[in-house]
């Protein structure tokens, strides 16, 4: 299957960065902690779509931290690089934690079975015998994702509302163009890889019939409602 919605890098308008912020930068850099971003121990990259639309299909860079054994949270980037726009934000979660989650709340996450077990999500530059270390971890996990920068569509900036995304569950998903070129940059074969990791097994209790969206597409929308006052006598809500 061939797409046309091959992730693009736009360029972000605005100045070029100065000398006098760039100092500034590395002064703060020097004096601060930055201690959530400092956990971040881990790149994994992988391909996400649209929660109602298969066709837009995204390259996906999670830079990711564990918060315990069970948890860990993503930075998604478009690409690796100094210049990668931050686009999303993905939450991995154990199959236990999982399970604890409200049915309604399970629509919203994705497994990770066949993203693993396919070869599609891999660890950029790390031996491959390591990888499946972790990544056998990984493929009985579930994952949160929303997107903030629709830069399939070569947005500059992140417009308009964030979108639940979904990750993918069988064969015949993922547009040949995009995993050839991915495969091509970071020299690795999805389907060496598939072989490989031919032993590795999903959550013990199977894919969660509501998890992946219940089977359903799924699209965040937005719908004016009545805000709240933070007390009964302001006139207006907002100024």
């Amino acid at each position: 299957m061939e797409g046309v919605n091959v992730s693009t890098h736009p360029e972000i308008p605005g100045e070029p960065t100065q000398t006098s912020t760039a100092l500034l930068e590395k002064a703060t850099a020097a004096i601060q902690g930055f201690g959530p971003v400092n956990k971040i121990h881990q790149h994994l990259c992988a391909f996400h779509f649209y929660g109602d639309d298969m066709t837009r299909q995204v390259e996906a860079h999670h830079f990711c931290g564990h918060q315990n054994e069970e948890f860990r949270q993503c930075l998604i980037y478009d690409r690796p690089e100094d210049d990668g726009r931050l686009i999303g934000l993905e939450y991995i979660v154990s199959e236990e934690l999982f399970l604890t989650l409200p049915d309604d709340e399970k629509r919203f996450w994705h497994s990770h079975e066949f993203e693993v077990k396919s070869g599609v999500l891999f660890m950029p530059g790390v031996p491959a015998p390591i990888q499946r270390q972790d990544l056998d971890k990984v493929v009985k996990t579930y994952g949160k994702v929303i997107h903030f920068w629709q830069v399939d569509r070569g947005d500059s900036l992140p417009l308009g509302i964030p979108q639940v995304m979904m990750a993918l569950t069988r064969d015949g998903q993922l547009y040949d163009n995009l995993a050839q070129d991915v495969e091509k940059r970071y020299n690795v074969s999805f389907a060496k890889e598939r072989e490989n990791r031919a032993y590795m097994e999903g959550p013990s209790h199977g894919i969660h019939p509501m998890a992946n969206g219940g089977g359903q597409g799924l699209k965040t929308v937005l719908r004016e409602v009545d805000c709240k006052p933070a007390a009964a006598s302001t006139a207006r809500v907002f100024v």
